[in-house]
């Protein structure tokens, strides 16, 4: 079962495919967790720039077993250890993205994500023990302050072709442009605003889903 300590890193990676949704801490992020599982996403990062809230993440945790999906928690790998998470997701500034050999051995079977902005930092990251790239942002997007300038659709297939591990491509992605991102060799498209910004967020989910299948 998905999201328990004896669960291997190998077992954990092969789920890396697909729709990655990523939720931000804010008062419907249970809701819209529950709409994104029900529509059949299996890959969920919870991102808390300003706190993690304990309840939210053992309901998270919960809710993620019980459906077989993947719980990554964002920038903290110490709380994905305490709250037996699937993994971390780490980019530059973050604990431990300088030190991913100290991080893999700490949070042992869990999976290790890092975010990369440039095709030199996806070749830098292929030394480390990571388990998946997040590469962007692609589009333009509000959602994160700091994603800098789009890097387009041609540096998203270079990275994928140059990566060793599986790529997320992340930023600004909505489900029109799912089958070029696909197309691309990315393994994963990583939404946030498709979903958090959607009047029907499980419909959003689904749409995502068939996009990405086309």
């Amino acid at each position: 079962m998905v999201g328990n300590a004896e669960m291997t890193r190998e077992r954990r990676a092969e789920l890396l495919h697909g729709v990655y949704v990523i939720l931000n801490e804010e008062p419907r992020v249970l809701q819209l967790a529950a709409a994104v599982l029900d529509a059949g996403v299996r890959l969920v990062q919870y991102r808390a720039k300003s706190g993690i809230r304990a309840q939210t993440v053992r309901a998270l945790r919960s809710r993620t077993r019980d459906c077989g999906a993947l719980l990554i928690m964002n920038d903290d790998w110490r709380a994905a250890n305490e709250f037996d998470c699937d993994g971390v997701h780490l980019g530059p500034g973050d604990c431990g993205f300088e030190q991913v050999a100290q991080v893999r051995d700490a949070v042992g079977e869990r999976l290790v994500g890092l975010s990369c902005g440039t095709i030199e930092e996806v070749r830098v990251a292929n030394e480390t023990d990571a388990d998946y790239l997040g590469v962007g942002s692609i589009y333009p997007t509000s959602s994160k302050a700091d994603a800098g300038a789009p890097i387009g659709m041609l540096a998203l297939r270079t990275a994928a072709n140059v990566s060793r591990f599986p790529v997320a491509a992340v930023g600004g992605i909505a489900a029109a442009a799912l089958p070029e991102i696909r197309r691309s060799g990315a393994a994963m498209a990583a939404v946030l605003s498709a979903i958090s910004h959607a009047p029907d967020p499980k419909r959003a989910a689904r749409e995502l889903l068939e996009g990405w299948k086309r």
